[in-house]
């Protein structure tokens, strides 16, 4: 059942989208042909010859196709795949007019039923421009399309000649009809693009979390770094002139650029210290922060007096898996809704950590990466087990647990 199924669960929310826009279209493809194609051939009063209906058939299947690729491409250019298949909405658009024009002349000759022939203009127009409004690049030309076929349609329709009772009726009739598709397509278009653009946002959304990570880190070793460098290099010259005159307090101005150099050192370890032991508090709230940015029902559940008491090293490790939890839920699957619990004191003072998401595809998209591995080793380190795999219904969960005996002996230790 998964392998009838995963063709859908494991798309994205835009990939779930433009598939089922683009199977309606393919639905109205068999619309235009199925309903209006065969209408020729069982008029009412059964006054169409049969070279005439299957001309009539066939010209309808034509445009039918021509509007299904038409579509397809234009939703490869709204999703960003594809260039803007400007020749082809061309092509569409001139076989619509043909297509109609032919059809109102047969009605004039009388080869063509009265009853069938305005369904069957009103038809063609109407799904041609559907298809060149969602090709379209501005709202204001896909605005004047109805009005301009259903001008044309009666124009042409009192040129041939037509009574005045059908010359309205072809206007009034395209002119709802067609309004109904432009809308229909171009929202569809617009939803489209909206999705895509919301998925993109996303995807940002997790680049930029990490960016800006880097960009305090960075900032961090600027900051101890800069000063003390700068210091070292001035001294060092000074050092160099001093010793170049046989000047004994060159050997002065070394002992401070020695004694610089191991400060900045040691600083250097704390900045990496702490970025490497990281606070769980703080990390289970950028967590929350980057995920609800992300579009996610993210909830956060855990105790601050209880996360804070806990031992450095118990904290650091758990604040790794949070942080390889988080961006593992950004990048795999298409998760909607997170949870994020951390229990401390139970049973006989341990302390969980459960991090559940859904959204997950029944294969893996690629190979098994190393987080989960170096996770399980940080973990190691504190006598702390973690637990990872599908928890069922497409939801994916990991639990990490620190017994309290070795929380309890840390806390001794400390």
């Amino acid at each position: 059942m998964s392998k009838l199924t995963g063709w859908w669960k494991n798309r994205s929310s835009a990939g779930k989208v433009e598939l089922y826009t683009r199977w309606s279209f393919h639905f109205f493809v068999l619309i235009e042909i199925g309903s209006f194609g065969l209408m020729a051939f069982a008029p009412p009063e059964n006054d169409t010859s049969l070279p005439v209906a299957s001309a009539v058939f066939l010209m309808v299947l034509v445009h039918g196709l021509l509007f299904g690729v038409l579509s397809s491409k234009a939703l490869g250019w709204v999703s960003g795949r594809r260039t803007r298949p400007g020749r082809l909405a061309v092509v569409v658009t001139l076989v619509t007019v043909v297509t109609a024009a032919t059809f109102l002349v047969l009605r004039r000759l009388d080869r063509l039923d009265e009853s069938a022939a305005p369904a069957l203009v009103t038809g063609v127009v109407s799904f041609g421009c559907g298809a060149l409004v969602l090709a379209l690049e501005r709202v204001r030309h896909m605005r004047v399309v109805p009005v301009a076929a259903a001008i044309g349609v009666a124009g042409a329709a009192a040129v041939l000649g037509l009574p005045v009772t059908e010359i309205i009726g072809y206007f009034v009739s395209i002119l709802i009809t067609t309004a109904f598709l432009a809308f229909t397509c171009g929202f569809s278009g617009w939803l489209l693009r909206t999705v895509y653009e919301l998925d993109h946002a996303r995807e940002l959304q997790a680049r930029l979390a990490v960016a800006e990570e880097r960009l305090r880190f960075g900032r961090d070793l600027h900051d101890v770094m800069g000063r003390n460098l700068a210091v070292i290099a001035l001294k060092s010259e000074l050092a160099v002139q001093l010793a170049r005159r046989e000047r004994p307090e060159a050997v002065d101005q070394m002992i401070e650029v020695q004694r610089i150099a191991r400060e900045s050192q040691r600083e250097v370890r704390d900045v990496v210290r702490g970025y490497r032991e990281a606070d769980l508090a703080v990390e289970l709230e950028g967590a929350r922060g980057v995920l609800s940015a992300a579009g996610m029902d993210c909830r956060v559940e855990f105790r601050t007096d209880a996360v804070r008491t806990l031992p450095s090293e118990v904290q650091s490790a758990l604040g790794w898996v949070v942080r390889e939890a988080t961006t593992n839920v950004l990048r795999h699957g298409d998760a909607r809704s997170c949870l994020i619990r951390v229990t401390a004191g139970e049973p006989r003072g341990s302390v969980t950590l459960l991090v559940e998401n859904d959204g997950v595809p029944d294969t893996p998209a690629g190979p098994p990466g190393s987080g989960l591995a170096g996770l399980r080793e940080r973990l190691a380190a504190v006598e702390g087990t973690l637990t990872a795999g599908p928890a069922g219904g497409g939801r994916f969960r990991l639990r990490a647990e620190v017994t309290g005996q070795r929380v309890r002996t840390m806390e001794v230790g400390a």
